[in-house]
């Protein structure tokens, strides 16, 4: 059974009313959700109560979810609206790096797997540029932030973002495009100054 016919059955179970499928689906998906709002809002607790809200929605919606798409495009969408409207509502823009969880619950800062080398440099270095990264994606319009975490974060397909933003294929891949421009742009400074200090 592939992952989205499991997602499917549970689904469907659901909607015969047994909400503990519902639970299997929250304990499945809830790490990746975690980690999308993350990208969008940065306090810890208010990420839980989007996460949260996201959830309920999706679980109210459920009886008009056709199938059509993934279940975690489907839920990805919801969680990305909610977000919007949380910034919306509060007047809000993520401004600083948090925290995540690895599968297994400990908590690791963003830059914590950059550095391939244990030399003070090579780990300043290596903290400068993951610092230089998100600063990039954080300054990203909502729309490409959104676009280039789901890529290249969540690893998702063009197809399947553009499935989650409602948009077309092409605009995603503009997205990525200018995205990927705008951090490389800011990190131009951050490696020329690491090659001029390693020569």
């Amino acid at each position: 059974m592939s992952e989205r016919e499991v997602d499917l059955a549970l689904v469907e179970r659901v909607r015969r009313g047994e909400r503990h499928a519902f639970d299997l689906l929250v304990i499945k998906y809830q790490r990746k959700i975690m980690r999308l709002l993350s990208r969008m809002i940065h306090d810890p607790a208010e990420i839980e109560d989007v996460a949260q809200e996201a959830f309920i929605k999706a679980y109210r919606a459920l009886p008009q979810f056709r199938g059509e798409s993934a279940f975690y495009t489907w839920l990805y969408r919801i969680a990305l609206n909610t977000a919007r409207n949380w910034q919306a509502a509060s007047f809000r823009r993520p401004s600083t790096v948090t925290p995540l969880e690895n599968e297994d619950g400990e908590t690791f800062d963003q830059i914590d797997g950059l550095s391939d080398q244990s030399t003070p440099e090579s780990l300043m270095a290596s903290r400068q540029v993951a610092q230089a990264v998100n600063e990039a994606i954080d300054e990203l319009p909502d729309d490409l932030r959104a676009a280039i975490v789901l890529r290249e974060i969540e690893g998702m397909s063009y197809e399947e973002i553009a499935s989650t933003m409602q948009c077309p294929i092409g605009t995603v891949r503009s997205r990525i495009y200018r995205a990927r421009e705008a951090i490389a742009a800011r990190l131009r400074p951050v490696m020329e100054r690491d090659t001029d200090r390693r020569w």
